[in-house]
């Protein structure tokens, strides 16, 4: 359990923008905990968060925290206040490829709900916007693959400078976090 710890990347989380199917949260919580994603976080702005199902999330939301945000703005000012960029995925002309992005710098990756994408409001208030580049026909990745490919992207250039183990997490912290896990 400690050498999992050692490699939490306490300076990288995803906020999850309205998702509607419970599988994709799911599969969100499995990557972000493969890659050391410490904490990911629920946005609904619209409607209620889906029941996830026991079998499909339960290893993952064990070992990843779930924070919730109620608005936009909220959650812009929570993830600013620790340091933050956040970076919206989108297909426009502002967005830049994933591959130019920096992702060993704090970053907050805002996904959007599978029907719509991210908010216009999402957009109004990221910092930056990213998109995954692709030479097929078809323009889009479903939620859950596209949050993968996109913590892949930022574990790559994080292990290529020496972030796993992160750096800056203090003995304490680590010992208070190997506590709680303990526990659970």
């Amino acid at each position: 359990m400690a050498g999992v710890l050692k490699n939490r990347q306490p300076d990288l989380t995803v906020v999850c923008e309205n998702i509607h199917d419970p599988h994709n949260v799911s599969a969100i919580l499995r990557s972000c905990d493969a890659v050391g994603v410490e904490t990911v976080h629920l946005l609904y702005s619209s409607g209620e968060f889906p029941e996830m199902g026991k079998k499909s999330s339960a290893s993952a939301k064990k070992w990843v925290e779930v924070g919730f945000f109620s608005s936009c703005r909220e959650a812009r000012s929570f993830l600013k206040a620790q340091g933050f960029t956040v970076y919206a995925t989108c297909l426009n002309e502002q967005a830049q490829s994933i591959y130019d992005v920096d992702w060993t710098a704090p970053a907050a990756i805002m996904v959007g709900n599978e029907h719509d994408g991210v908010s216009a409001e999402a957009l109004e208030i990221a910092d930056a916007r990213v998109f995954i580049p692709m030479f097929g026909m078809i323009q889009s990745l479903n939620v859950s693959v596209a949050t993968a490919v996109i913590l892949y992207e930022a574990c790559r250039q994080r292990m290529i400078k020496g972030m796993y183990p992160h750096p800056f997490t203090s003995p304490e912290k680590l010992a208070a976090m190997l506590e709680k896990w303990i526990e659970k």
